[in-house]
């Protein structure tokens, strides 16, 4: 089961894997994926270092993120948000992240 990393405190030393949404703004265009390096992979989205639906579309947000043990489970829980309708991704984000703030500078 993923869990926000926000309940459950900071980073461990176990393998991690990172389910996790970029928005361009409030409201915005959202992308879900998935990671076992969340602040090497968001700082990448941010500089742009990936062409890309990210770049294309200035989505460099991290609005909300969840932390896993299991790299499968992981893999699953973003196929299925990525399937979801616009308005659930919605609610999940503003459930932990209500002004859709930028989550990077909290996990550097």
């Amino acid at each position: 089961k993923m869990s926000s990393l926000r309940r459950q405190g900071s980073f461990s030393t176990m393998k991690q894997y990172y389910v996790y949404m970029l928005a361009s703004k409030k409201n915005g265009v959202i992308y879900t994926g998935v990671t076992s390096d969340l602040i090497k992979r968001v700082h990448e989205h941010k500089t742009e270092a990936v062409e890309g639906f990210t770049q294309k579309y200035y989505v460099k947000r991290l609005v909300y993120y969840e932390i896993g043990e299991d790299p499968l489970n992981a893999i699953h829980r973003e196929k299925c948000i990525k399937r979801w309708k616009r308005e659930w991704k919605v609610n999940l984000i503003e459930k932990e992240n209500p002004d859709w703030k930028d989550l990077y500078d909290s996990i550097i």
